[in-house]
């Protein structure tokens, strides 16, 4: 049990701190400024000091210096607001001064209090490990997988996670920040919600007036997650004349702002993943051999959850067990519905029955424990594809009907990826878009 002592002049943000950390077994106080932070040392020791940067009379720093004045050298934690003001910290004060960005979550408070050997690896919660963090599952892929996340976790390498669409790549990808213990933040940006002409500014930053509408100057998520991890969704999605641009700062570390000539060096590990196969990649001029190789340096394969079902009935219970504590409610599975869960095939992973446990949740009575499973765990999507794919061809179809259904079949079959299933149908991509356009169902697949 640690005695802590926060100083901070928000109380919203020290009431919910104090909530968390004693729920984590420690004592604490607050000071709500300098002077007051002084008064606590004068009759008190402490173990650890959370300490804002800025407060009303003055700066968080001058409180070390009065440590070190009395002789008193806790543990120190400042608590800054912004990612550049961390990086300025971080070149200000000793190595042994840890930082946290606001807002906190009770992982980060967890981390600095007990330790990543206490926080990092396992966390159990009613029986169920959640390794890393968050990733759960003991099944033999899956600890192969715990295995190369704790292996890369000691180095610095780019890591590139490939797996299909809700097999949890977001998750890994904060399983690996947290084993690496580094100090900066995760960061996270999709890139394939960006348009070609915003995406410079959200990796790299803009100065203001850079173009219509930049008022102010923004960092990228480059800048934003120095020190820690970068996580890329969908880079495969990145525009391919935007990606020499990213080379060069996987090359250099570092970034030039748009609109900005100063070059900001930047270090930061980036985490980036796609659901598109090696083939597609090899073969569709989606992304640049060279920066293929300066992300995949280490690539990881995550297992759909048809190839690790024994792991389905321990998320099933950890969604339900969340659902519980979140509710108030008693609900639990019966062997014959875990059996019944472990039998459907689940084409869209983890998040499809993450969200089939959510309905059926929903749907049952919160006056008793038992929970009701809908009669088909088909999602609407599944029932969709599964109509299409097993619908016959039936006498006096046109053959463009039969065409028709036959591409429409396979944009379902892959999520929409035009180059895969102009692949798959053995044609051009220009000439499944003029069929798409023919058949007047582009717009379903953009």
């Amino acid at each position: 049990m640690l005695n802590i002592l926060l100083v901070d002049d928000d109380v919203e943000f020290s009431d919910v701190v104090c909530h968390i950390v004693e729920f984590l077994g420690h004592n604490i106080n607050t000071a709500t400024s300098l002077k007051e932070a002084h008064q606590w040392f004068e009759n008190n020791t402490f173990d650890h000091v959370l300490l804002d940067f800025m407060l009303p009379d003055g700066s968080g720093l001058h409180l070390l210096d009065h440590l070190k004045t009395i002789g008193q050298s806790p543990k120190i934690t400042l608590i800054s607001g912004h990612p550049s003001v961390k990086g300025i910290l971080a070149e200000m004060c000793e190595p042994n001064v840890g930082h946290l960005l606001k807002p906190l979550q009770r992982e980060d408070l967890e981390l600095v209090l007990n330790g990543p050997k206490k926080a990092v690896k396992k966390a159990k919660s009613s029986g169920i490990t959640r390794h890393f963090g968050g990733l759960i599952g003991e099944s033999e892929v899956m600890h192969k997988l715990y295995n190369m996340i704790e292996r890369v976790a000691k180095t610095n390498a780019n890591v590139m996670l490939m797996g299909e669409s809700g097999a949890g790549k977001e998750v890994v990808a904060q399983a690996i920040h947290n084993a690496s213990q580094c100090e900066g933040p995760l960061v996270a940006s999709n890139c394939g919600a960006l348009s070609k002409e915003l995406i410079g500014s959200e990796l790299f930053g803009h100065e203001k007036g850079a173009f219509t509408g930049a008022i102010a100057r923004k960092e990228g998520v480059f800048e934003q997650s120095n020190n820690g991890t970068l996580f890329l969704d969908e880079v495969t999605e990145m525009p391919i004349d935007m990606q020499p641009n990213l080379l060069r700062v996987l090359e250099t570390k570092k970034v030039t702002r748009v609109g900005g000539n100063r070059e900001i060096a930047t270090n930061c590990r980036v985490i980036s993943a796609t659901n598109r196969s090696l083939i597609d990649l090899a073969q569709n001029n989606i992304i640049r051999e060279d920066i293929y190789f300066r992300l995949a340096v280490f690539p990881i394969d995550i297992p759909p959850l048809r190839d690790r079902k024994e792991d389905i009935p321990l998320l099933a219970k950890a969604f339900l067990d969340q659902l519980n504590d979140e509710n108030g409610t008693a609900f639990s599975w019966t062997p014959a519905q875990l059996k019944e869960l472990q039998s459907y095939e689940w084409p869209g992973n983890v998040r499809e029955i993450r969200h089939a446990i959510h309905r059926a949740f929903i749907m049952s009575d919160p006056q008793t424990s038992d929970i009701i499973l809908p009669d088909n765990l088909e999602s609407p999507f599944s029932r969709v594809n599964n109509q299409t794919a097993d619908k016959p061809v039936s006498a006096g179809q046109t053959i463009e009907e039969v065409e028709k259904e036959l591409i429409h079949a396979t944009l379902d079959k892959v999520q929409g990826n035009k180059t895969l299933a102009a692949q798959m149908l053995g044609i051009s991509t220009k000439t499944l878009y003029n069929r798409l356009n023919a058949y007047g169902g582009i717009g379903e697949y953009k």
